[in-house]
């Protein structure tokens, strides 16, 4: 959710923009091959990361065109509305984000019948994490255990 709303405001501003300003074909070339290189030609970004990286660009980009008939006030908004905007999403990104983890669980008796609550109890007692969920994986009643992911906030 992150990525979707930074990139796309970043790209609504920057689009809305280009229609006060002539934009040479180099120029499109250009911010092409700025993306092109950052995901193929460097290690693997996360998508929050590259929607820093992408933001970054498109800030960039919106503060050096030459606008004519564009008002100031409304490219220092945008830079306003789109920092603002990044600083919201991470809050709650950060507020509702919940991690998953795998773990091997060896009390199948549980499993068998049914009772998700103990279960959560359980594993919430063991990791010492309040656990969200839990999510059966696969059950292996020849060795007495279990895969499980539990989600729990970070």
């Amino acid at each position: 959710m992150f990525t979707f709303f930074l990139m796309g405001i970043t790209v609504f501003f920057i689009t809305s923009m280009l229609k006060s300003v002539w934009i040479e074909i180099g120029m499109a070339f250009g911010l092409f091959a700025i993306f092109a290189i950052l995901r193929f030609r460097t290690r693997n970004f996360g998508l929050k990361d590259m929607s820093y990286i992408f933001t970054a660009i498109g800030i960039s980009v919106i503060n050096s065109l030459k606008l004519v008939g564009f008002p100031v006030l409304g490219v220092i908004i945008f830079n306003i509305i789109i920092v603002i905007s990044a600083v919201i999403l991470e809050r709650f990104t950060a507020k509702n984000n919940t991690v998953t983890y795998s773990i091997i669980y060896e009390n199948i008796e549980l499993l068998k019948s049914g009772k998700k609550q103990k279960i959560i109890n359980e594993i919430s007692e063991m990791t010492g994490k309040k656990i969200l969920r839990v999510k059966i994986r696969r059950i292996d009643f020849k060795r007495n255990f279990a895969r499980i992911d539990i989600f729990y906030y970070e």
